[in-house]
């Protein structure tokens, strides 16, 4: 029938077996020489063949699945592997490529065959997916390893990449050699997190994640070095990793700098609200020994000046009168302002000094408030007293500006080594974007002092609605005061 389609004269004379069918009835219409030369059929007796015919063990529903996976538009692909019988009865893999064709309004399928036992395509293969790994790694910043750890203890580096010299100072072969090099690159106070690590990872199975330093001896420096691997179990026993390895140098040295940037910030600022406290402290007392003791000898001597005031001169008396009460007003206003520069009931003790404060708290904001502490008195060094004493005034000021509360719980306890301070209410509660408002100074400032004091501040929501901060610090004891003086004081000269 010289109107059925054929194939083109180069699909006849490729390398790879190539045959045409028909789309609806599935004949083969053509096969070029290399399919008849591998099948060892002459083209006649082939073209009275189907692909179950050329392959028994292809299931027609799973080439009609196949086949499903093809649209109606023209170049559209699918791949089928088949284990295609020759005229001797041997069997062969073979992967056809398979794709949609059209010719003189007939419907085709080309099939593009690739013998998967070839050596020359296994070779193709191998070669492009080693291309591919070589392409990924190298492009990939770090080393890119493998590590087995065998069950009776033993290590392995079964594969290295040539980031190894640049970034362990080691060749690959030298860790092939003596896997052990790359644990003694590790210095000696992150080797027992490298091993708890592994070991968390292997009893789990789960990702190792491991930051630590190592020396580098060929360049006399440290480094800091990230390992980011996944575990699998062999059948031996063994477990191996593959993972890569990233210098973080740069970026751990940044953090490290960030934090102490800001642990220098919050010496200063601790030392700034020292300062400030110390000061605030000597002008109360300015004011109330010195301005204060004044206007009480103003006031003295103008009752004595009053009492020698003409007795029928009303004006001159009333003028006297004003005087006296404009200078009590004065003792007033030093009196108040010297409380709250520095409240004198600190000098009794933190737990007199809020009992006095919550009661001051009730009176002014006419909000009902209770104080409980678990002591009468608890000792503490005085900055450390004013610095809770700030927090409880800070916290009652917000209470009385933002809450809207009919109530205020202020409690103060001490167990063992450790004081807490809670206060509560029963207002409208924070919300998470409040606390995170770039001029909330109030909450920042509460928290810098306790953690300036070695303790936590927290916030969070009571349950019947309201608010509870809570302080917790811990206190030093004695001993822990002499060894902490010891270890900051200088070396004497001569010991070692």
């Amino acid at each position: 029938m010289h109107d059925t389609p054929r194939l083109a004269p180069a699909m006849r004379a490729a390398a790879p077996e190539i045959y045409l069918y028909d789309a609806a009835s599935l004949q083969l219409l053509d096969a070029n020489d290399a399919a008849c030369d591998n099948l060892q059929y002459a083209r006649k007796q082939l073209l009275a063949m189907t692909p179950f015919t050329l392959a028994p063990q292809l299931d027609a529903q799973q080439l009609a699945a196949v086949l499903a996976t093809l649209d109606d538009s023209i170049g559209a692909q699918a791949r089928l592997h088949v284990q295609q019988r020759r005229r001797d009865g041997s069997l062969y893999s073979l992967s056809l490529h398979l794709s949609r064709a059209s010719r003189q309004n007939r419907a085709l399928l080309l099939a593009e065959g690739e013998d998967l036992r070839t050596p020359q395509a296994t070779a193709a293969a191998l070669a492009q997916v080693q291309s591919r790994f070589n392409a990924i790694v190298s492009n990939t910043p770090g080393l890119v390893y493998q590590f087995c750890l065998h069950a009776d203890g033993r290590a392995a580096f079964p594969y290295l990449s040539d980031g190894c010299q640049a970034l362990l100072g080691l060749e690959p072969a030298q860790l092939h050699a003596r896997p052990e090099l790359f644990y003694q690159l590790i210095l000696a106070d992150d080797r027992a997190s490298y091993l708890e690590s592994m070991q968390a990872s292997k009893n789990a199975l789960w990702s190792w994640n491991w930051e630590g330093r190592i020396w580098i001896d060929a360049w006399k420096d440290v480094k800091w070095i990230n390992l980011r691997s996944t575990p699998r179990a062999l059948a031996d026993g063994t477990v191996q990793w593959e993972g890569i390895m990233t210098n973080i140098t740069e970026s751990r040295l940044e953090q490290i700098e960030v934090r102490q940037s800001r642990a220098r910030l919050a010496e200063l600022t601790a030392h700034i609200d020292k300062v400030k406290e110390h000061e605030r402290t000597r002008l109360a007392r300015e004011l109330h020994d010195d301005l204060g003791g004044n206007l009480t000898a103003i006031k003295m001597a103008l009752a004595m000046l009053a009492r020698r005031l003409p007795p029928d001169d009303p004006l001159l008396q009333e003028k006297a009168d004003y005087v006296d009460a404009l200078v009590d007003r004065s003792i007033d206003a030093v009196h108040r302002i010297s409380l709250d520069l520095r409240p004198s009931m600190l000098d009794l003790g933190l737990v007199a000094a809020l009992d006095w404060q919550v009661k001051e708290f009730a009176r002014q904001a006419g909000i009902e408030c209770e104080f409980i502490s678990n002591r009468q008195h608890i000792e503490l060094e005085l900055d450390q007293a004013t610095s809770l004493f700030r927090i409880a005034q800070e916290a009652l000021t917000n209470i009385a500006k933002h809450a809207q509360a009919s109530k205020v719980s202020v409690r103060l306890a001490r167990q063992r080594q450790q004081i807490s301070l809670s206060i509560a209410d029963n207002g409208v509660g924070m919300r998470l974007s409040d606390r995170a408002k770039p001029q909330s100074f109030g909450i920042r400032g509460m928290a810098e002092r306790a953690s300036a004091l070695g303790g936590t501040l927290s916030l969070v929501d009571e349950p019947d609605g309201g608010t509870l901060l809570s302080i917790k610090i811990r206190l030093t004891t004695p001993r822990e005061a002499i060894i902490a003086a010891a270890a900051s004081a200088p070396a004497q000269s001569g010991l070692p």
